[in-house]
């Protein structure tokens, strides 16, 4: 049996800032709405990546 591959990330570092950036824009523009205050957790989750 072949020995399994080390998984490989899917997002680079800095992709984690402009995904970051991008949510920043969608809750500027949102009311303010159960998924904008998902979107506003999410961001302040994905800061922790991008430092």
């Amino acid at each position: 049996m072949p020995t399994p591959t080390l998984a490989r990330p899917v997002f680079s570092n800095e992709d984690f800032g402009l995904i970051r950036n991008a949510i920043a824009i969608a809750i500027r523009n949102g009311d303010d709405t159960a998924e904008t205050r998902k979107l506003v957790n999410l961001h302040h989750r994905l800061g922790r990546f991008a430092r």
